[in-house]
């Protein structure tokens, strides 16, 4: 009588990058703290060994996804059309843009939006989002020294205004939903131009 073949924990074909992506969609469903490491190799199908092959461990799994986050929206600061110009022709730029690495980098910006700061790693990412709100607040006031935007208006608030209507786009986005394929345009003439008209 023949025995059964051993099944073998099968090994993602797209290595470092795959268990980072599962990583990361286990983090976001489970929430960082309550995943562990034996539910992140149950989720890729291989041994703990295996992923640790890849990474040092969790924290390290969480950092490599952050940068990635990170990594994007400060390429964004540094487009020449985001350094160059009237500040709030800038200002169109970057918010275009951030909505374009939302939209392409979904899973890693979801799961920067929802870190608190437990770990180091999650300290680290916390200070870049601020850097990166700074950023954006600083473009603002000199939008509003240039006269391009509404006196009245509170930089800071304008920057946590602009940055909601971008990182509320993760509760709702999903490649491939009707509409949405012009989504960075449409965003950013809403920022600018409202919703209602004027009367």
């Amino acid at each position: 009588m023949s025995q059964a073949p051993v099944k073998r924990a099968r090994r993602p074909s797209g290595g470092r990058d795959q268990l980072l992506e599962i990583a990361v969609g286990e983090f976001i469903t489970r929430g960082y703290d309550a995943t562990s490491m034996e539910d992140l190799s149950r989720a890729a199908g291989i041994t703990k060994s295996s992923f640790y092959h890849h990474f040092a461990g969790k924290e390290a799994l969480l950092r490599a996804a952050l940068e990635r986050a990170v990594d994007g929206l400060f390429g964004v600061l540094a487009l020449p059309a985001a350094r160059e110009g009237s500040p709030a022709g800038r200002i169109r730029v970057i918010l275009a843009e951030q909505v374009r690495v939302l939209m392409a980098e979904l899973p890693y910006v979801t799961l920067l939006l929802r870190v608190r700061g437990n770990t180091e790693t999650e300290r680290w990412a916390l200070e870049q989002r601020r850097a990166f709100d700074a950023a954006i607040r600083d473009l603002v006031r000199e939008a509003v020294d240039a006269g391009e935007v509404r006196s009245d208006v509170d930089p800071a608030l304008a920057a946590r205004l602009l940055s909601g209507v971008v990182n509320s786009i993760v509760e709702w986005y999903r490649p491939g939903r009707p509409g949405t394929e012009t989504l960075p345009d449409d965003v950013v003439r809403a920022a600018f131009h409202g919703i209602v008209p004027a009367t």
